[in-house]
């Protein structure tokens, strides 16, 4: 759980130095993804997350 809480913290860090360092390109970023369809969005979501799955696998074992 420890793990957890600390990555869910990089993430909001991660998150918040693009938005204090690049607030224009984020905006731009934001309203880009408007354009881009549910389906898509969600196929890119899920094709993350599991990346993200199996190198948190490989990590932990």
């Amino acid at each position: 759980m420890n793990e957890l809480v600390i990555a869910f913290g990089l993430f909001l860090f991660i998150e918040g130095i693009f938005y204090a360092i690049f607030p224009a390109k984020m905006k731009n970023m934001l309203k880009k993804l408007e354009l881009i369809k549910d389906s898509q969005l969600r196929s890119g979501g899920l094709i993350f997350a599991i990346i993200g799955f199996i190198i948190i696998y490989y990590i932990k074992s």
